[in-house]
């Protein structure tokens, strides 16, 4: 494959992105208005409890099986150490720059999640399907294993963000909101939008007692029990998108339920293909959204340009070349196969961009939206030179 070509394919996704984020900002203008901030907050709900959760569901059940799982079991494991170098990398910038306080989750998020999903389902199809196929075999398999490759990474991620990273924003968050009837479903945050009060998982209850009864331990125990399984911080860990995740993983293992499900044959196919066709939606509503809020970074926002560049360094220098160190590690170890194909998925991980379920995160909050899209801007503009450089030197580096 020539340079030209490697170039190219590697720029695409990246462009598609950028021109998504555009699309956004211009629907987001007084002019259309059509991504103001009641539209924005729906379209946020929509990802969260539909497109999602469908789309990792859909995935998972259709890439993964037993014999699947085993073999890529490493994987997982590797979508978790980006996470966690990036998190280091991201409290020590933090510390030194001293952004203000509210934004050291959202620095630390960018820094920790890659955009493992329409990035890598992307980039992996289309270097299989090129016509002198850098990793050998026959393209129609390399693509399945690419979409293998991402679901399981977008799986894993998607746990991840929902159940650590939401967690901290939501605990640097500076909006003050006002807890509603639990029932309801709008309250009003410190920057004039409304937003869910499901996404605002509250502390666990207290049981109180006048001292006038004598409750029994074994009641005490059935008590907290009950409040602990009713609370929202316990339900946001298991967010759709967790519950999906498991529901693909049952369907894609267990054979009788996934002849059901998958295949042109399969009795319920039309269930399968109706919710594909809904979690299709998923990456490019997220995308948009991020243009959106951009429209008020631009006139300005809390991240100062050593923020951003601390960001581009960590995440174009500094997680590329600790993923080397990584996977050539795992090799030593005979933790990964050797095929070439996989290593690079494994090695790619390190050099994407932030992902865009941050942004998701923070217009639920109420809380660096603008910023956020400020730095997706900067970090895809970034992109298109630095990933393409990754992605050439990560194929000659497993070839």
């Amino acid at each position: 494959m020539d340079i030209f070509r490697l170039f190219i394919i590697s720029l695409m996704p990246v462009l598609k992105v950028l021109l998504v984020i555009i699309a956004g900002l211009i629907l987001a203008t007084q002019r259309f208005d059509l991504l103001g901030c009641d539209a924005r907050r729906h379209l946020n709900n929509m990802v969260f409890y539909v497109f999602y959760p469908a789309l990792i569901g859909c995935s998972l059940a259709d890439t993964m099986t037993l014999e699947g799982l085993a073999d890529l079991w490493f994987l997982p494991v590797n979508v978790l150490i980006t996470c966690v170098i990036g998190s280091i990398l991201g409290w020590i910038l933090v510390i030194v720059t001293k952004p203000p306080r509210h934004l050291w989750g959202l620095v630390i998020s960018c820094t920790s999640a890659a955009n493992l999903g329409n990035m890598l389902l992307i980039i992996l199809p289309a270097l299989c399907e090129e016509k002198n196929n850098p990793f050998g075999g026959v393209a129609s398999t390399c693509s399945a294993n690419g979409k293998a490759y991402a679901s399981l990474s977008l799986a894993i991620q998607i746990i991840y963000i929902w159940s650590v990273l939401y967690f901290l924003l939501r605990m640097y968050a500076n909006n003050e909101v006002k807890e509603t009837n639990s029932n309801n479903s709008i309250i009003v945050a410190a920057n004039g939008c409304t937003r869910d009060v499901l996404h605002d998982p509250v502390g666990l209850p207290q049981i109180h007692n006048d001292g006038n009864q004598k409750v029994s331990t074994t009641v005490k125990f059935k008590q907290l029990f009950m409040k602990i399984m009713r609370s929202e911080s316990l339900r946001k860990i298991f967010a759709p998108a967790t519950i999906a995740a498991i529901v693909g993983f049952l369907i894609g293992i267990a054979t009788p339920i996934r002849k059901t499900f998958i295949g042109d044959n399969a009795p319920l196919h039309v269930i399968y293909s109706a919710t594909e066709l809904i979690g299709n939606a998923g990456i490019p509503s997220i995308t948009l959204i991020v243009g959106a809020n951009l429209l008020k970074g631009l006139s300005g926002s809390g991240v100062g340009p050593s923020v951003i560049i601390g960001i581009l360094i960590i995440r174009n220098i500094f997680l590329p070349i600790s993923g080397i160190g990584v996977i050539k590690a795992a090799k030593r170890l005979s933790l990964v196969d050797e095929d070439s194909f996989y290593l690079f998925t494994l090695l790619i991980q390190y050099a994407l961009p932030p992902a865009t379920n941050i942004g998701t995160i923070s217009q639920m909050l109420g809380s660096g939206e603008s910023e956020f899209s400020m730095i997706m801007l900067w970090n895809y503009i970034v992109a298109i030179l630095t990933l393409t450089f990754w992605i050439a030197f990560y194929m000659w580096l497993v070839i």
